[in-house]
């Protein structure tokens, strides 16, 4: 069975006073129709940029997409003219920001912002949109929504506005949903019942789910593989278990015992992966990760790994653990 989404070599630069430089370089993975992906990294690792590849709302003024396809439902959205890509955005891909406060127009009220999207694609009368705004609320958890539909942003609560917006993204029945970090701007309580409304929709409504998250609790939850991306670059990919319980790159394991607050004593303490992300103006010659590596060898300095298969469906990156060499 073909993919749902076939993302294949994507590159994304950046232009610069020095140039252009690669946010995202030659990044690939798919998606199964029904399944939830997770894209994970720190931050500056390139998941967002990524999704606003796939979405091609890159600003050509300050980027582009310099290589590869983005294949979705047998189009290659990275060749697509910008009218039909207004059509797939919204209709067939719905998306989830991470700020619902940003992403929410204050001066128009909650039920016009979630039929609006039904009317730009001519899924219903302005009446029909209405009703099945209340009924997407109601679907979402969004208490009494006849009157909630005649409210501001600003007069529900963070949880409120996040439901609010997942039901924006699902108006028109899109087959993809992009979660860019659905749950940072909430508490915890409010986050659980947030990736448990989108796992419980996902099943519904038999959406695949492209979930953009620094939080491998999260990923551990509700993902059923995972691509971890270190400079814009994957480093490692496969299924969440099999990733979780025997990490090959160097950089997953970081972020692993980064997640894991307790010490050899059984003592709290936050474990880092000492230094940052390279910029992207000057990433080293070989694996970006070489200068934080504990375990790095010299090669490691000068040659870049291939992805090499570590498992089944899975792949990773590292000289030393996946033997790859370009």
């Amino acid at each position: 069975m073909s993919a749902l989404l076939d993302v294949r070599g994507l590159t994304i630069e950046y232009m610069t006073t020095r140039g252009a430089v690669r946010a995202v370089d030659d990044v690939s993975f798919t998606l199964q129709r029904g399944e939830t992906l997770a894209l994970v990294g720190e931050s500056g690792s390139g998941k967002s940029t990524v999704a606003l590849g796939l979405l091609r709302l890159i600003s050509p003024s300050s980027g582009r997409i310099a290589a590869g396809s983005v294949i979705y439902n047998g189009r290659d959205l990275a060749k697509l003219p910008e009218r039909e890509m207004r059509l797939v955005r919204g209709a067939e891909i719905g998306t989830i920001f991470q700020d619902p406060a940003m992403a929410l127009n204050p001066v128009h009220t909650i039920g016009r912002q979630i039929a609006e999207t039904m009317l730009l694609h001519n899924k219903a009368t302005a009446q029909d949109a209405m009703d099945r705004a209340i009924e997407l609320l109601r679907l979402v958890g969004v208490p009494a929504p006849a009157d909630r539909i005649r409210q501001y942003p600003h007069n529900l609560s963070g949880g409120m506005r996040q439901r609010v917006m997942i039901a924006m993204a699902l108006a028109c029945g899109p087959s993809l949903l992009i979660a860019d970090e659905p749950t940072t701007a909430l508490d915890v309580t409010v986050q659980a019942q947030v990736l448990a409304l989108i796992a419980d929709l996902k099943q519904k409504l038999d959406m695949a789910v492209l979930l953009i998250t620094h939080d491998l609790a999260v990923v551990s939850s509700v993902a059923d593989r995972v691509v971890v991306l270190y400079g814009g670059r994957i480093v490692e990919q496969g299924p969440v278990p099999q990733v979780f319980a025997d990490p090959r790159h160097p950089y997953t394991k970081g972020l692993l015992d980064a997640s894991d607050w307790s010490d050899d004593d059984g003592r709290e303490r936050l474990r880092d992966i000492p230094g940052a992300i390279p910029s992207l103006g000057n990433m080293p010659t070989g694996c970006a990760f070489s200068p934080r590596c504990p375990v790095a060898i010299e090669p490691c300095r000068t040659v870049r790994p291939r992805h090499v298969e570590v498992g089944r469906d899975r792949t990773a990156a590292c000289l030393l653990s996946a033997g790859g060499l370009e």
